[in-house]
């Protein structure tokens, strides 16, 4: 068993892994035993200067463990992974000391460090932790011990954002497994496990079992809130961001619908948890299937309908904050921009503006929401060339291009006039793409004394990962046809 480091800390290597979390929270796992007790953090600053576990002149103890945990929960909770790196070390380094390399004590701090290093975006260290806390639950306990579910939700999250898809998928299926060997198959927990499997199955192009997998969780949030409609409400919503992510747009409404309905039986038709499918489903009929290269726009007057309801809602709703009214009227604005309903679409701009300009707290929010353009919708753009989204994702054998869009917005949220540069030069396909996926878009103008004006200088970058392998053999095709032009002339 190896533990995998920073290479700043090269000289305090532990034959021990650190553990992540799942995609979007962390999930730190407690030491047991004896020591679930954990010691209160002293509030005032944590001090960083911890000195090097090297310098230490006494054996570690439990009490001084439970310290350094603490520490090391309060500098995850502060967000300062930096320092929580160094701390988790140290606790890696004292359970090995009191409970021995290979106890379920150094397994949970091995997972916590590559929580951290998960969050530092050390993907390869965190992912051989992730791996070594798996090894030694394993040796502790058995292959289906419900301690190996969050190890395993660390080590498919770092292999997501490695690029790692596939075995993602895997770990993702191996963990569900074990959550229905030990809670059921019918248990609440292996959500979150599932949509990071249908993340996994989207990025790996496999949208029918992304869908499945879709279904699965909505059925499972059905059973689990059968006698709380209200509570299925955050499932829906994640659901119909699924679907639209996938591309099942008409589903992604349904979704939407199913959401306002629920709302609407149960706290009435003004309660302000209606604002957000509204002003989603308004946003929805941005897209069709199949998507086409014309510019799309919404269709018949639902999406106003919708968004204007979600506005007099935000409106009417007393103490409705501020921030929240002033993005729910954004919305109808862009539609406006959308359909080219300028005038409409200025005068709400107008009054966003003066809102948002009262005093010093909200001129920061203005700048963000107003002052440059912002792209009402977008498509996503693909992060593999052909060749390369055919590969096993082997990372040694990637390589990153990138293609760079200079491009003015005119005042009615147009793109206006467009450059492009890439590297390497021979993906042209992919320049074309891009190219035309900025050029379709529609923007939010930028703001002047909340009057829209043309905004030059933006620029956008988008980086993709191909072979050279496929680089050479557009090379040799294109000299190919060269030379066979110039023999034909």
């Amino acid at each position: 068993m190896r533990i995998f480091r920073h290479t700043s800390f090269a000289a305090l290597l532990i034959t021990l892994p650190l553990a992540a979390s799942s995609q979007d929270q962390l999930s730190v796992d407690d030491v047991p035993g004896p020591l679930d007790q954990i010691v209160p953090v002293a509030e005032e600053a944590v001090d960083v200067e911890t000195p090097p576990l090297d310098q230490a002149k006494l054996p570690a103890t439990e009490e001084d463990l439970l310290k350094e945990f603490g520490r090391f929960r309060q500098l995850l909770e502060d967000q300062n992974y930096d320092a929580a790196d160094i701390a988790a070390k140290r606790v890696v380094q004292m359970s090995i000391e009191i409970f021995g390399p290979q106890s379920a004590e150094t397994a949970k701090a091995l997972n916590n460090l590559a929580i951290v290093q998960q969050n530092n975006m050390q993907y390869e260290a965190a992912i051989q932790n992730f791996m070594s806390a798996i090894e030694i639950i394993e040796i502790v306990e058995d292959r289906l011990n419900a301690g190996l579910v969050n190890p395993l939700k660390g080590l498919g999250a770092a292999q997501l954002s490695s690029g790692r898809p596939d075995l993602a998928s895997s770990t993702f299926v191996r963990a569900k497994h074990i959550t229905h060997v030990n809670e059921g198959p019918h248990n609440i927990e292996q959500v979150e496990i599932l949509e990071s499997l249908a993340e996994a199955n989207v990025r790996l192009g496999n949208i029918d079992e992304a869908r499945d997998v879709l279904d699965r969780i909505h059925a499972l949030n059905v059973r689990h809130f059968e006698d709380d409609t209200l509570g299925l409400l955050p499932s829906l919503m994640r659901r119909a961001d699924w679907q639209h992510r996938a591309g099942y747009y008409n589903d992604e409404r349904a979704t939407y619908r199913r959401a306002v309905r629920i709302v609407e039986e149960s706290a009435g038709k003004k309660d302000v948890r209606l604002i957000e499918p509204l002003l989603r489903l308004g946003g929805s009929f941005y897209y069709y299937e199949p998507v086409t290269d014309s510019l799309q726009r919404p269709v018949g007057s639902s999406p106003e309908i919708y968004l204007k309801r979600a506005v007099r809602i935000a409106e009417e709703a007393p103490d409705y904050p501020w921030l929240d009214l002033a993005t729910t009227k954004l919305y109808l604005a862009d539609y406006y921009v959308v359909t080219e309903s300028h005038n409409r679409a200025r005068k709400i701009y107008k009054e966003v503006w003066e809102m948002l300009s009262t005093d010093e707290s909200r001129l920061e929010m203005r700048k963000e929401l107003m002052e440059s353009p912002i792209p009402i919708w977008q498509e996503p753009l693909p992060d593999y060339t052909t060749g390369a989204s055919g590969n096993a994702r082997n990372n040694s054998q990637m390589l990153t291009g990138a293609i760079n869009v200079d491009y003015s917005v005119s005042d009615r949220g147009r793109v206006r006039v467009i450059k492009t540069e890439a590297y390497p030069v021979e993906f042209t396909d992919m320049q074309r793409l891009v190219h035309r996926e900025i050029r379709r878009r529609a923007f939010r103008p930028a703001m002047v004394d909340g009057v829209p004006v043309e905004a030059g200088d933006q620029i956008f970058r988008h980086e993709f990962n191909y072979l050279e392998s496929e680089r050479e053999e557009i090379q040799k095709k294109n000299a190919a046809e060269a030379a066979s032009s110039a023999t034909k002339s």
